[in-house]
């Protein structure tokens, strides 16, 4: 296993979002970076990297789609809907996906050919990338999601893998449920791992010091 692939930022890179198994992220490249430059104007620890706010946006956008689960088993009702994802959400699972910030932007786009364009790929394709990060037939089905456009489309040609099949049906299975329980603790683990490939992690990063005191001119 390749032990790389977390974010690093090369995303920004125009070489990169053009490649065309990125097309659909240009939009959000543009809120990212309307975000950076909102977040470094008041930032007292320096600008953001593009690595750490990636990772950010990920961890909400999921919180997003598990919390609009909820809303819809509620027959709508946010109220209703913000209290089951309390009650039942995965949140306790985020582990070190919630606190990992401290990642240095690259300095280069990344190696073309490393993400396949996932609408046109095949199962074995989708296999062969994902063992080389070191996951397997589970992790390919709990992130079925985003490996396309349509996650209804991408699930039927896992599904006639006979490894990935059984893990494809559970999580099936979970969506349906009030709690979502396995499939929102396997989703939120698998992304925790990805997140953390390649990874060094500068946990002073964004600290800053705070101004003296003169503790003899207080009264």
């Amino acid at each position: 296993a390749t032990k790389s692939g977390g974010p690093n930022g090369s995303i920004r890179f125009s070489s990169e979002i053009s490649r065309p198994e990125n097309k659909n992220l240009a939009a959000s490249l543009s809120l990212l970076e309307q975000a950076k430059k909102e977040i470094d104007s008041y930032s007292k620890g320096g600008p953001i990297s593009y690595a750490d706010l990636i990772q950010f946006a990920a961890q909400s956008a999921l919180k997003s789609t598990f919390l609009s689960s909820a809303i819809r088993k509620c027959g709508g009702n946010e109220e209703k809907g913000a209290l089951l994802y309390t009650a039942y959400g995965s949140s306790g699972q985020w582990g070190l996906f919630d606190k990992q910030f401290g990642r240095s932007d690259a300095e280069e786009p990344d190696p073309e050919g490393r993400v396949p364009q996932w609408d046109k790929s095949d199962v074995v394709e989708m296999k062969n990338k994902f063992s080389a990060i070191g996951f397997g037939p589970r992790q390919l089905a709990v992130l079925s999601a985003f490996l396309g456009s349509d996650q209804s489309a991408t699930e039927t040609i896992l599904a006639s893998d006979p490894e990935v099949s059984p893990w494809i049906q559970k999580y099936q299975r979970s969506r349906e449920t009030v709690s979502q329980t396995d499939y929102e603790v396997d989703l939120i683990t698998t992304l925790t791992k990805l997140s953390s490939l390649g990874q060094r992690i500068n946990y002073e990063a964004y600290t800053y010091a705070l101004p003296k005191v003169d503790f003899t001119k207080l009264k």
